[in-house]
């Protein structure tokens, strides 16, 4: 576990900072850009959770917050970084278990007549930025695959994530006995 001994350190107010292993790059670089976004929905669910959510919710985004700092410490670290081993990553069974949820909510709010607006409660309509920001995660992280190898279960997870996500607002407003947003096209 890091001990955080000192908030600033100023080593990075020339726009540079270090990767896991210790490497400098700049801080608008690929790897960067896409875990600050994994930290920024950290940071959106964070922000659902005190607008107090359904406890089945708030249980599964507790386990949640806690994978996606192991996923930041994923693409953190560069793949060909010898102690990258020693790091927690991003692991097969939380991709099964953002499946799990998607399909048990599922059941609850069940199939979708039409396609939904954000909004609803005031969690829901949170849950659905955060799943906005979850898919720029996960388009920042595609770009970085792009230029280096990512962990292999990167990509996979913030999809279920996303998708998760979306049920989770479906379900939070089934919770709040509050309808959903449908979209009305030619409106």
């Amino acid at each position: 576990m890091p001990r955080l001994t000192k908030i600033y350190t100023k080593t990075g107010d020339a726009g540079m900072t270090g990767l896991g292993g210790g490497r400098r790059v700049a801080k608008d670089a690929a790897r960067v850009r896409a875990y600050g976004t994994v930290d920024e929905l950290n940071s959106c669910i964070g922000l659902a959770l005190a607008m107090g959510l359904s406890e089945r919710l708030r249980l599964e985004l507790g386990r949640i917050q806690n994978e996606l700092f192991d996923l930041g410490s994923d693409l953190c670290w560069p793949e060909d970084d010898e102690r990258r081993g020693k790091i927690p990553t991003v692991r097969p069974d939380h991709v099964r278990s953002l499946e799990r949820c998607i399909d048990d909510l599922n059941r609850v709010v069940g199939p979708l007549a039409n396609f939904l607006l954000p909004g609803g409660s005031p969690g829901a309509a949170q849950l659905h930025v955060a799943r906005t920001v979850c898919r720029r995660a996960e388009r920042e992280a595609i770009t970085l695959s792009h230029e280096e190898p990512i962990g292999d279960l990167v990509l996979p997870y913030l999809n279920r994530l996303s998708d998760a996500l979306f049920v989770m607002a479906r379900f939070e407003n089934h919770q709040r006995g509050v309808a959903e947003p449908l979209w009305q096209p030619g409106l």
